[in-house]
């Protein structure tokens, strides 16, 4: 990923993605039996976490057409230390970090969508300005 350049023609820090909004990431995950990729914010103002969803559900349509797949939304959930979240994710499980044999297909399932939601926060991020 590293020699991809961002939806605005940038170099991209891919592992440690910047959104510029506080509280807002795009995550990528991979353990022994999963792979995750997420947007999540986890902004501790239940009122701004709850207009932070809503607008993200005004460019639902924009999202996953350019991801060209359905993620699940979770408004309003909690991360594995009980902390409130919202997140918009997608899993591919059966799938392990530590099999070599499996490397091929997690790059293949992180980096489409990777940049996809590059490409997203391109047209979107101004939108999110107000929460900066």
């Amino acid at each position: 990923m590293a020699l991809h350049l961002s939806a605005d023609g940038e170099k991209a820090n891919w592992i440690n993605y910047k959104t510029g909004v506080k509280h807002l990431y795009f995550k990528m995950d991979a353990d022994k039996n999963e792979a995750r990729i997420a947007i999540q914010w986890s902004q501790p103002d239940a009122g701004i976490r709850a207009l932070m969803a809503e607008q993200f559900l005004q460019f639902r349509a924009l999202l996953h057409d350019l991801l060209g797949e359905e993620w699940i939304w979770e408004m309003d959930g909690r991360d594995e230390y009980g902390k409130p979240i919202g997140q918009i994710y997608t899993t591919m499980q059966g799938h392990s970090v530590f099999r070599e044999a499996d490397w091929a297909e997690l790059i293949s399932f992180f980096k489409p969508r990777m940049i996809a939601l590059d490409e997203f926060w391109s047209s979107a991020k101004y939108a999110f300005d107000l929460f900066k």
